[in-house]
């Protein structure tokens, strides 16, 4: 399925292009999300009179995202959680935790899909995660999980 960006949107295309894509993603994710419109002749017409102001928002939208990440870019977070004498978590960290934690502390809203940890957090220590605050702009972060007490 044809589909017109109206956004840049990392690995797949900038504001304007017109990309093939499959129709369920388009459908359910694209257009679902404003992110993209049907590749009809009227459409493509209308984002080319468009395109100027959907760069400007664009743009808008990266200083706001570099904003953030000078405010978190290699920050370091705790988190407590209970663990086995094997230094192992019960349950894992997951990403709608550590936006709570990064709104607590540097009152920054980060949504839960724009974290991804470069490895799953089930154990103690130190881990790294990447934000993706933007299509050009990423950060990353340190979550060090700490034992909020031993069961046995």
């Amino acid at each position: 399925m044809k589909v017109i960006l109206l956004e840049n949107l990392k690995r797949i295309g900038s504001i304007g292009e017109i990309i093939d894509v499959k129709r369920g993603y388009a459908r359910n994710f694209l257009i679902a999300n404003k992110k993209a419109l049907y590749a009809s002749k009227e459409n493509i017409k209308e984002v080319e009179k468009i395109k100027s102001d959907l760069s400007k928002i664009d743009d808008n939208k990266k200083v706001e995202a570099q904003k953030i990440s000078e405010q978190i870019n290699n920050k370091e977070y705790r988190v407590k959680k209970l663990s086995t004498e094997n230094n192992e978590l019960y349950g894992s960290v997951k990403p709608t935790e550590i936006s709570k934690i990064i709104l607590e502390t540097n009152e920054v809203d980060i949504k839960p899909s724009m974290i991804q940890p470069v490895t799953e957090i089930k154990s103690l220590g130190k881990f790294k995660v990447k934000i993706s605050l933007h299509s050009e702009v990423d950060a990353e972060i340190t979550i060090k999980v700490e034992s909020a007490e031993s069961i046995q």
